[in-house]
């Protein structure tokens, strides 16, 4: 009688040199297919190292290749590349398999409300690419290649070099109030303008852009896809328009660029996902300089880890510095670009799984959430030291964060959370409030978990929550928001899915508010699958009332928006 589980062993073994063999004998993708947007990623095309567990159930190498692109496009950004887990749980297979494909399929389709979407539910994956990645995420994950200096010089492309560009603005544009809009599944982003809510034009990006930041001219916008391609698009053209683009890895977050007085403009950084590497580029032809890994050992532990995926990058407005977040390892490294050839990194123990954060209404404090630690981190961008590490909700995701004048404690730093229904408002003012400061001074209760964003603006007595990724359409399809002079009063729901006036099934998630540049508008991304419509809502900040709805077919999945004075100038 044969062996079953040598049986097993031998068909994973087969498997995996028929993938192996595979993966030898298919060519390289050109870089302008890798590069088509809204396609599948780079690491959905290069060739991979499967390793498949013999306990895992069984799948086809069709099977697996879907799993892994999906994985990349849906899952890697809160799991990781090789599962490890931050943002979200681990899903590596001495987790998962004990769990089994029923169990996993219920929770991929159904979500959670500490911030798990409802893949499912919403339409996002069918029933069959449920069951599909409950199986896949029981094997043992691909581990992508490297990509080093000759792979960016490769991508590296400079449309219109710098000597060919406008020495003024040549358009009629009101670049301050210009919004660069994701189009996350198109590939694309879209400016509008802010007064005439008008789509000024489509441009192609990477895949799924995560954030668009602003030269400290204002003159050059940088957006960043999954991807890991960075575009660099010149606003003084008669038409906005690309001018150079490069691939700095497989996956990435992103991007930021030298702001510190005699460096304006003259250089930009990217952090990767994979590799998890971060490269200093020249402001104006993204042409690298400099590539430095972050692999290394966690704070606490002291235990290696191979993935610190590259998360916030922040430009120091004290010193000639970027600030960047390691992920995995909870390390904040301060990156002085005085002397790229002698590259001094000052290194800052905080906590594990740093994401994203901000600057204090001074814009001398960074403010970053370490979400799985349950914590956020203030760093003095003047000293380059850590001031505190404050113990806040579950699983905080600030974005930007929010920064305004409490009636009671004075300038605060506000964050919402993926994991729980809180706000959770820290003190910022060391001098005039120094007893509140870096203290979480009060709690606020909001509509429930799964919140990505918080916002307000100095001119505005409004505070915006969203909560898209709540498995409840109610709350996903709404946002609260507060009266800063009363926040005692708790929160009004606005119904900003109804309001989008959408009349197919889509899961009208809605993510991100963003402020006009005058502080008087919100803008609201009305997000559905790419088959589905979408739109932008803008709400009167000061009435509260639906003010504009744009739809367009053009706006496939829009997600971040970013106002160029808001982004430039950090404005939040």
């Amino acid at each position: 009688m044969k062996n079953p589980r040598l049986v097993n062993v031998a068909a994973a073994l087969l498997t995996t040199l028929v993938l192996s063999v595979q993966a030898q004998q298919s060519p390289t993708a050109p870089l302008e297919k890798a590069y088509q947007a809204g396609d599948s990623s780079p690491v959905g095309n290069v060739p991979l190292v499967h390793s498949l567990n013999p306990k895992a159930p069984p799948m086809t190498v069709a099977e697996f290749d879907a799993g892994r692109k999906i994985y990349f496009e849906r899952c890697a950004g809160c799991h990781g590349v090789l599962r490890k887990g931050a943002t979200g749980k681990p899903l590596t297979t001495d987790k998962t398999i004990p769990n089994g494909t029923e169990y996993l399929k219920v929770f991929i389709k159904y979500g959670s409300p500490g911030g798990m979407p409802n893949w499912g539910t919403s339409g996002e994956l069918t029933d069959d690419q449920v069951d599909l990645m409950a199986r896949y995420i029981q094997h043992e994950p691909p581990t992508p290649p490297e990509w080093g200096m000759k792979e960016m010089m490769a991508s590296l492309k400079v449309t219109v070099a710098p000597d060919k560009r406008p020495t003024k603005k040549m358009n009629k544009l009101d670049l301050g109030n210009l919004f660069s809009v994701t189009l996350r599944d198109a590939g694309e982003i879209a400016l509008i303008d802010g007064k005439t809510k008008q789509i000024v034009k489509v441009i192609k990006t990477g895949y799924a852009v995560h954030i668009s930041r602003m030269s400290s001219s204002g003159r050059y916008l940088y957006v960043i896809g999954r991807d890991a391609r960075i575009n660099l698009i010149d606003l003084w053209m008669e038409e906005p328009s690309n001018v150079a683009e490069i691939k700095i890895g497989l996956e990435a977050r992103s991007v930021e660029t030298s702001k510190f007085k005699g460096y304006e403009d003259k250089l930009a950084i990217a952090g990767s996902y994979w590799p998890p590497q971060f490269v200093i580029m020249d402001g104006d032809t993204l042409k690298p300089i400099r590539i430095e890994s972050t692999r290394g050992v966690t704070v606490g532990t002291q235990e290696y880890h191979p993935e610190p995926r590259v998360a916030a990058i922040v430009a120091s407005h004290y010193n000639p510095e970027f600030i960047v977040n390691a992920k995995e390892t909870g390390k904040i490294l301060v990156v002085s670009y005085k002397d790229l050839k002698n590259l001094k990194v000052t290194t800052i123990d905080a906590a594990q799984f740093l994401h994203d954060g901000g600057m204090d209404s001074t814009g001398r404090y960074f403010l970053t959430a370490a979400n799985a630690s349950n914590k956020v981190a203030v760093v003095d961008t003047k000293e380059d030291k850590l001031t505190a590490l404050i113990d806040v909700g579950k699983v905080p995701h600030p974005g930007r964060g929010a920064n305004f004048i409490h009636p009671k404690f004075g300038p605060v730093w506000a964050t919402s959370h993926l994991g729980d229904e809180t706000i959770s408002l820290i003190g910022t003012d060391p001098i005039k409030h120094k007893m509140q400061a870096w203290h979480v001074v009060e709690t606020l209760k909001a509509q429930g978990g799964g919140s990505l964003f918080i916002k307000t603006h100095p001119k505005s007595q409004n505070l915006w929550v969203d909560t898209p990724l709540n498995p409840d359409a109610k709350l996903s399809q709404s946002v609260a928001v507060y009266d800063i002079k009363n926040l005692g009063k708790g929160f009004e729901v606005l119904p900003i899915g109804d309001w989008a006036g959408i009349k197919d099934d889509g899961a009208r998630r809605i993510v991100q508010p963003e402020y006009n540049m005058a502080g008087d508008e919100v803008w609201f991304s009305v997000w559905s699958a790419k088959d589905k419509t979408s739109a932008l809502v803008i709400v009167d900040d000061k009435t509260r009332k639906l003010k504009a709805v744009i739809k367009d077919p053009r706006l496939i999945t829009p997600t971040g928006k970013f106002n160029v004075n808001n982004t430039q100038h950090d404005v939040y």
